[in-house]
């Protein structure tokens, strides 16, 4: 009796290892397929990528991407991208942690609607005309500092709901410690709290940096030149509505993803470490 209950949990669990498998497979297909996609495009002719195959190039053409880059303005994108992502980042994560500490130490109703402001943010789509109307009035309109504002705006809410989360585990007797020894509050945040933050600090450097660097419309809405343009927005040098050289327009995706992949890759067993750390403190 025993053993065909055992041989019938075992049963279950082949059956659901089996099906998890599939699931995971299946959902892996919807990222793989259309990657395979844009790389091996990116190496055709115009004629091939047209047809969106996951085949092989007849002829590799590598010299798509010295076309991207020398009709694209990919360099100056590049500067332009990197120029507004580490503002963004640097910002988010300056502000975004302060106010996360706040927000956690200080149990008001001041501190509460805060929280629950932030949290509005996470789900308010941005309002395009409004904040057009605000970055004119404040001179901002088409400058690098507008959209830099605008981005980190849309990062900010994530940021802070993650950092107060991870923060609320970590024990108050430390800021008590802290000032009995005579820290001040400024002292106690950058030398004993925010070292203790560096695992979900890396989670939120990376996830701010990807949110920045990909962003699309903000840019789009918001710089008046081309000139200014970020890497996402270089697609529209080869993507019209009379023509599209979709070979073109795949490496210059290639290009993009690029950057931001590598960092994402250095950075992997930080972000991993990061998205743990809160379920095991405390």
């Amino acid at each position: 009796m025993a053993s065909a209950k055992f041989k019938s949990m075992k049963h279950k669990k082949q059956v659901q290892s089996v099906s998890l498998t599939i699931i995971t497979l299946t959902v892996s297909l919807v990222i793989i397929v259309p990657l395979l996609i844009v790389i091996f495009g990116s190496f055709k002719n115009t004629a091939e990528a047209q047809q969106f195959g996951m085949s092989l190039p007849s002829v590799w053409h590598f010299e798509n991407y010295i076309h991207v880059l020398d009709k694209g303005n990919i360099l100056q994108a590049l500067k332009n991208s990197t120029i507004i992502t580490a503002a963004v980042t640097f910002i988010v994560i300056a502000a975004g942690s302060l106010s996360a500490f706040v927000v956690s130490r200080k149990t008001t109703e001041y501190t509460a609607f805060v929280y629950y402001l932030f949290l509005l943010g996470m789900v308010s789509p941005i309002q395009i005309v409004t904040t057009y109307a605000l970055l004119k009035l404040l001179n901002l309109s088409g400058t690098y500092l507008g959209v830099i504002f605008v981005e980190t705006a849309l990062q900010m809410p994530w940021t802070m709901f993650t950092l107060s989360g991870f923060i609320h585990n970590i024990p108050r007797e430390l800021d008590e410690a802290a000032f009995i020894d005579g820290a001040s509050p400024g002292r106690m945040f950058f030398f004993i709290i925010f070292p203790l933050l560096k695992p979900i600090i890396a989670t939120a450097v990376v996830t701010t940096a990807m949110g920045a660097w990909n962003e699309f419309m903000v840019p789009l809405y918001f710089f008046n030149s081309s000139s200014k343009w970020t890497m996402p927005l270089t697609v529209y040098n080869f993507f019209g509505q009379y023509s599209s050289d979709w070979n073109y327009v795949f490496a210059d995706l290639v290009l993009t993803a690029l950057p931001i992949t590598v960092l994402y890759l250095c950075c992997q067993k930080y972000v991993v470490a990061g998205a743990t750390a809160g379920a095991v403190k405390g």
